[in-house]
């Protein structure tokens, strides 16, 4: 503890993001997408001016957000972007769930951002129990007397999704504080609840680049939702960093969005690989949980999930074992390219011939 430190952030746990190695390995742990991102922005790359490096970029992205409105068929003013999903995710949590006395409902196991925001924000938690088939339950979120709900859809790190009309449903019960959908693992066979914000003003849907389009490295994130939502994220974000999006990745970011065919190619072959691995692994004994996400949520059975985690790591493949209560005894692993998964599911077999 640093003496220096102003109070509270020695009490702080961090997020502790999945490993990143410097040897080359096969990454499975940290759900990239396995492939390149589009042609466009490698075109992009090898054509941006350093000139327009030596200005300040548009602090509304009017650009980028243009583009998000299209495509996701809203306007302008209903989309908000920033430096990745985790900060879109952090203004939203300062913006609209800081409220005395009330706490924020989350799922129990999700993305464990969500628990960190809280506590830096001095947010109560209520954590709502998922179900036997791991499945987050929106008919147990409160109806009242909450600081609002936040979920990712698909969940992470379990991998189920709701429909559209579970999320509708949801709404219908919920119109007094901010409904806070996390879009991060959407186009791998889930429904977005983008289309339910014309006639839901308190949802807030946030999206990632990281994922389906293939730009994890770049970091650009947005959120689509009623122009009173929008307005709170902008406040927060003109009191914390005016400049969020910078003039390249605005420019690489409208280049993935313009390439439907990629997006749509990249997503079936995941979508593929990971129903294949999926069957391949349950032939080996090990659970499987269903899957909308770009990873697959198991538990082996015949050797500790720990142990198969070390195991496969110093065959060099990287699985993700949080090793937190209740979690202990699962692996999420992210779905690579079908050379990726074969040599997976080829290390784990060969584990089940040891005893």
């Amino acid at each position: 503890m640093s003496t220096f430190w102003s109070p509270g952030v020695a009490a702080l746990t961090p997020y502790v993001p999945g490993e990143q190695p410097r040897q080359r390995m096969i990454k499975l742990n940290t759900n990239e997408n396995p492939y390149p991102p589009s042609r466009g922005v490698e075109s992009v790359l090898r054509h941006f001016s350093c000139e327009q490096l030596r200005r300040y970029p548009d602090p509304e992205s009017l650009a980028l957000r243009d583009m998000l409105a299209r495509t996701y068929n809203v306007t302008r003013e209903q989309v908000f972007v920033g430096n990745g999903s985790d900060e879109v995710l952090a203004f939203a949590f300062r913006a609209f769930f800081v409220r005395d006395g009330e706490a924020l409902a989350i799922p129990e196991y999700t993305y464990s951002f969500y628990p960190v925001y809280c506590q830096l924000y001095g947010i109560e938690l209520q954590k709502i129990a998922l179900n036997d088939r791991w499945e987050v339950p929106l008919e147990h979120f409160p109806e009242k007397g909450h600081a609002g709900i936040a979920f990712a859809n698909p969940n992470a790190p379990t991998g189920h999704a709701h429909s559209r009309q579970d999320i509708k449903a949801l709404l219908e019960r919920q119109r007094e504080r901010v409904v806070l959908v996390d879009e991060a693992y959407y186009g791998f066979g889930s429904e977005s609840a983008v289309p339910l914000v014309e006639d839901h003003p308190n949802l807030l849907v946030t999206g990632t680049f990281s994922k389906s389009r293939s730009l994890a490295g770049m970091r650009i994130g947005f959120a689509i939702g009623s122009r009173e939502l929008i307005e709170g994220l902008e406040r927060i974000k003109d009191s914390f960093n005016s400049y969020p999006i910078d003039p390249l990745a605005s420019a690489v970011g409208i280049a993935a969005l313009e390439d439907t065919q990629h997006y749509d190619e990249c997503c079936r072959a995941i979508m593929e690989t990971r129903e294949a691995t999926a069957q391949a692994l349950k032939d080996l004994d090990i659970d499987v949980l269903p899957s909308r996400a770009n990873f697959l949520f198991v538990r082996p059975t015949r050797h500790p999930a720990a142990d198969v985690a070390a195991q496969l790591r110093a065959a060099g493949i990287l699985v993700r074992h949080f090793g937190t209560p209740g979690l202990s005894d699962w692996l999420r692993i992210s779905i690579g390219t079908e050379a990726e998964m074969t040599a997976l599911t080829g290390a784990l077999a060969a584990m089940n011939q040891t005893p």
